[in-house]
């Protein structure tokens, strides 16, 4: 195999679990509350859009989002089996009772749209609305409120991100987050997938979904200075119609740097890297058996089918 074999391969961690996407499964891994490793599979459907640059962006991260809650619930469940609930009160049982997939599907759909619109609010509404509160405090031009902006975005990014690893469960979803790229860095680099052979190897990867996010903050400080400043509600409404635009250069250039290997695309992966300083925790020999079970079904039989 090439020394710089990169693959497509790839997935997201889970509560107590890790899912991995293959060419063309998926398999969802889960360490149950007695030890042993609950695995389920699915198959991956390739559409139109896959090939449409800029719009594969979007699409994929609606799709993303959507998979991500069903397999984020289904392990969940899986970890928390046998454990002790409160009593249901008459509104769960009722829920319980009645709803059925169709009802399921749509209320995962809200919860969906809910975190869409939270990450709205805080990087696109809430940066812009604070500074154009100061600015009526403290008068500055245009590209210092663009520059101000921009620092404000990126500070709220950070620490919502450091308020994530101080939750415990939230680090251990961390720590599969780094038995994931571990795993994904030893079969990149032709090893024998394991245990031994996963713990030697980074925990941070250029293709994830960490570098995605920051850079999709980077490139909206860019995108969005040349709008104008004439309100800020009105500021705010262009971002909202600019969005998929900037969604779609993002996933570009996250799919140009990950297969480039010019000082350039080094560059560009950079601030991903440190990003996942935060989202990313050295992971114990058993989150990364787990890891090796949801990796191990997805690999295809030839690894040039899988390369990125």
């Amino acid at each position: 195999m090439p020394k710089e074999f990169r693959t497509s391969v790839g997935g997201q961690a889970l509560m107590e679990g890790i899912m991995m996407r293959g060419p063309e499964k998926i398999c969802c891994a889960v360490r149950r509350p007695d030890g042993t490793i609950d695995l389920s599979y699915d198959t991956v459907h390739t559409h139109w859009y896959n090939k449409v640059p800029l719009v594969r962006g979007v699409c994929n991260m609606v799709e993303n989002l959507y998979k991500g809650y069903q397999y984020l619930m289904r392990a969940a469940d899986i970890a928390m089996e046998g454990e002790t609930e409160p009593a249901e009160s008459k509104f769960d049982k009722w829920l319980e009772d009645h709803m059925g997939p169709a009802v399921q599907n749509v209320l995962m759909g809200v919860a969906v749209v809910a975190g869409v619109a939270l990450a709205l609010f805080l990087f696109t509404f809430l940066p812009t609305f604070l500074t154009g509160v100061i600015s009526q405090v403290v008068p500055m031009g245009r590209w210092p409120r663009v520059i101000l902006e921009g620092v404000l975005k990126m500070a709220i990014f950070l620490v919502y991100m450091f308020l994530c690893t101080r939750y415990k469960e939230m680090h251990r979803v961390f720590e599969y987050h780094g038995a994931e790229h571990k795993t994904i860095a030893c079969y990149e680099a032709g090893l024998p997938l394991t245990v031994e052979n996963i713990r030697k190897q980074s925990r941070f990867h250029p293709r994830c979904g960490t570098s995605f996010m920051i850079l999709v903050i980077i490139i909206s400080i860019f995108l969005y200075a040349v709008l104008p400043w004439t309100s800020t509600g009105l500021r705010i409404v262009y971002k909202l119609c600019m969005f998929p635009l900037l969604v779609g250069i993002s996933y570009e250039v996250l799919k140009w740097a990950g297969r480039s290997d010019s000082l350039l695309s080094h560059i560009v992966s950079q601030p991903g890297l440190w990003m996942q300083r935060l989202t990313t925790f050295e992971p114990d020999d058993s989150m990364i058996e787990v890891a090796i079970a949801a990796v191990t079904p997805v690999l295809p039989e030839n690894r040039e089918d899988g390369r990125w």
